[in-house]
């Protein structure tokens, strides 16, 4: 397939998205190095102590990753087989993967369409007797606000377990995602809008909480590194992995959490200057991620033909995506299939545009204008502008 645009491609629209590093990250990481300390060490409790503080909590336990703190919340919380977990089909794959990895069985909920979150309606339709934690997505960054259903969930034994991934540095009203009750898990993987290069984060809820989640993340060790480097002996008190976060990755992430005003602000930014961009596009609607209290992690469009829209873009150099083909869909979770009407709907329309802080003004207007060009060839309305 080719492309009739009369531009060329541009670098920051080849790509659907980009890890962007501030200056200090690599200074970062040579100390790290040069101290010949790659696992977890100081730098890592320090990463720690300096995202609670951004958040303004007591303690933030870091991990591997984001499905690494996904997996540990479910644990801590004492999820395991029998019980269901209430979760949007749309998600990736690996906020699944950890509910199946604890024994236990999703129980798919459909979503709004103009957030593609699930609403706390939504949610209570779904729960039963046998729901031991509700899982919000925070799509694209967009906060899922649940306190009218709290008190419910609480006294029904029912945790939530918030899957943040995409939503570092959002809000809820004026708190922050990650303060407002519930285990709150984050990735700081190499595309998130805070990186580690590799690591994720969960936010206990209370003191026992955090130290039951750090036991399970050095392989059911009671004792701290540190601590055990002064005895000839250790304590295994229970299950658990090694999902510890390297002093390598946690030294990237305290460098760029350090100039996280500076990416929330870039984020809104382009991601507004979208919303503005798209407008004359008429059947193109953009998936709301409340840019005003959302530190946007994607910006999705709903497109009519959106495979054909898919393959033109691409040929022409825009690097597009689909985030995500719904799990409930997908051949391994087929045992827990039900229709969800929204999320097969929105999951055939979707399209994610690039979005990273790589991207100018300029990339936005060409990725704009090949959307026009391949709705027009693809069959949808004609666009006035391109």
């Amino acid at each position: 397939m080719t492309t009739t645009s009369t531009q060329a491609a541009r670098p920051g629209a080849a790509r659907n998205a980009s890890p962007y590093l501030y200056g200090q990250a690599a200074a970062a990481v040579a100390r790290v190095l040069e101290s010949g300390q790659y696992g977890h060490t100081g730098i890592t409790e320090e990463f720690e102590r300096a995202v609670a503080e951004f958040l303004g909590i007591e303690d933030a336990v870091a991990v591997a990753s984001g499905t690494a703190a996904l997996h540990a919340a479910l644990l801590a919380a004492g999820v395991g087989p029998g019980d269901e977990v209430v979760v949007p089909s749309m998600t990736f794959c690996a906020t699944v993967q950890a509910i199946l990895a604890v024994g236990a069985s999703p129980r798919f909920v459909d979503i709004e369409p103009a957030t593609l979150c699930v609403t706390d309606q939504l949610l209570m339709e779904a729960v039963s007797d046998r729901t031991a934690a509700v899982m919000p997505v925070l799509f694209g960054g967009r906060p899922v606000d649940l306190s009218a259903v709290q008190t419910q969930l609480t006294e029904r034994g029912i945790t939530v377990i918030e899957d943040a991934a995409h939503a570092f540095g959002s809000r809820n009203g004026t708190q922050h995602v990650g303060t407002t009750g519930a285990l709150t898990c984050f990735s700081f993987g190499p595309i998130k809008n805070l990186t580690c290069g590799q690591g994720g984060m969960v936010t206990p809820r209370t003191p026992q909480e955090a130290a039951t989640l750090r036991q399970l993340r050095l392989l059911g060790v009671v004792q701290s590194q540190n601590e055990r480097a002064n005895t000839t002996t250790y304590r295994v008190d229970g299950f658990g992995l090694r999902y510890q976060l390297s002093g390598i990755n946690a030294a990237i992430g305290l460098a760029q959490l350090d100039h996280f005003a500076t990416t929330e602000q870039s984020r809104r930014r382009l991601w507004r200057t979208y919303r503005e961009a798209l407008a004359p596009l008429g059947e193109v609607t953009l998936v709301d991620v409340d840019v005003d209290h959302a530190v946007p992690h994607l910006c999705q469009v709903r497109v009519p033909h959106r495979d054909q829209v898919f393959a033109y873009m691409r040929a022409a150099g825009i690097g597009v995506g689909v985030h995500y083909p719904p799990n409930h869909l997908q051949p391994a979770f087929a045992a827990w299939r039900r229709t969800l009407p929204a999320t097969e709907q929105v999951g055939q329309k979707i399209l994610s545009l690039p979005f990273h802080q790589h991207l100018t003004e300029r990339d936005i207007e060409h990725v704009v204008t090949v959307l026009g060009q391949a709705l027009q060839r693809a069959g949808g309305p004609p666009c006035a502008t391109c």
